[in-house]
């Protein structure tokens, strides 16, 4: 089967190392030249995740880049702690989530797509695409055009694939809270720990990644978009060190040796449509769940789509499989993340409700979210086997 991709960075190469995996002939179109380059800051891969990425061949190179974080601790403003608990899994679990810079996974997944087959191509940004009983037909804003017999759309929040679904569907929309990150070296660090402290003005998150670097992020609260553009690193840092005066915030900040990145956090309403008769959402543009999941998510579903396209007789019912397995586990989720955010934001009020939370349900965070990490990703049949998926 022939199958276009849209958008190249983790979910695209993912959604097409797996359909390369069921024998697919796949096609990855991505509207930057380098979606490779410096894009995103760091970020975290949960166990679940890496035990999708294990299944698609990636796990130990990306363990390689990455840095195994152990722990994740909460603090009030004053720096009391709240509770300790393991960072992205179970207790018992012996493997270990791990953060690592968005561009080095990115970069790492297009060549393991590469490698495996499949086609990357980019410069081109889709515009329109045209189904019928058969295929579909994608145009891109250079006047290319290409046919295969699913598309799928792997291009993010601001998603021009779910459009084409459903003219409709709610668009991502700014959440009230920006970000900015950055790395410090300092002395007396904790390595492979993370950590949040609920501030006045938003939270702050740092984490040990070695003795003596601390990758930070700053989420700030402001209800009125702010302009991010032409603010230099001397600016973010004077900015971050007058809105997070708390002791460990302003510590790091002050050994602040580079900003590495800084955007809007967005959120997007629940997305009723995931697919058409041969156009189908992933990632991202069919479920922005952020709070550390959203790399995750974006393997598990790569692996779920394939799964449904390898086990059953048509386009449209693998399509709609796909859906029915997915949603539950990401609605779930999704309520997960919109209370997560709602405890960033700012105020004096909220930042104790958040604190008196997160002290009665740090107990119990096993039993709340430990269904994530009990995910097990199927596994896909070798091309020209038998087509099936087992888990």
């Amino acid at each position: 089967m022939r199958t276009i991709v849209i958008g190249g960075g983790i979910a695209g190469p993912a959604v097409a190392l797996a359909l390369r995996q069921i024998g697919h002939d796949v096609t990855v179109y991505e509207a930057y030249e380098d979606p490779a380059g410096d894009v995103g800051a760091h970020f975290s891969l949960a166990v679940n995740g890496l035990r999708a990425l294990e299944k698609l061949g990636c796990l130990r190179d990306v363990q390689a880049i990455g840095f195994p974080i152990d722990r994740m601790r909460f603090y009030t403003a004053g720096g009391h702690l709240l509770g300790d608990v393991p960072r992205l899994r179970r207790d018992a679990d012996s493997m270990r989530s791990i953060s690592l810079e968005r561009g080095r996974l990115v970069a790492l997944l297009r060549r393991a797509a590469l490698d495996a087959g499949a086609q990357i191509v980019t410069g081109e940004r889709l515009v329109g695409a045209t189904e019928s009983a058969n295929d579909v037909v994608a145009e891109f804003a250079s006047g290319r055009r290409d046919t295969a017999e699913l598309l799928v759309g792997a291009d993010g929040i601001w998603s021009t694939v779910r459009g084409l679904i459903d003219s409709s569907a709610p668009r991502a929309e700014y959440a009230g809270l920006y970000g900015v990150a950055g790395i410090s070296t300092m002395t007396g660090v904790e390595a492979g720990v993370w950590n949040l402290t609920y501030t006045r003005n938003g939270a702050f998150v740092h984490t040990g990644i070695d003795e003596h670097t601390q990758w930070w992020t700053a989420q700030i609260g402001d209800p009125v978009k702010p302009d991010l553009r032409g603010v230099d690193d001397a600016q973010w840092i004077r900015r971050v060190t007058e809105l997070f005066p708390e002791a460990m915030p302003r510590a790091l900040v002050a050994a602040t040796t580079s900003v590495v990145a800084s955007g809007y956090l967005n959120v997007c309403d629940p997305i009723r449509k995931w697919h058409s008769g041969r156009i189908v959402l992933v990632g991202d543009a069919a479920h922005p769940v952020g709070v550390g999941h959203g790399a995750s998510m974006c393997v598990e579903g790569a692996l779920e789509l394939a799964a449904a396209l390898s086990s059953a007789p048509t386009v449209p019912a693998a399509l709609q499989a796909y859906d029915e397995a997915r949603r539950p586990r990401v609605d779930k989720l999704l309520k997960h993340g919109h209370n997560a955010r709602e405890s960033k934001r700012p105020g004096t009020v909220k930042r104790q409700i958040s604190a008196a939370k997160m002290r009665v349900l740090l107990p119990f965070f096993e039993r709340v979210q430990g269904y994530l990490y009990d995910y097990e990703p199927p596994s896909l049949s070798a091309a020209g086997g038998s087509q099936s998926a087992t888990r």
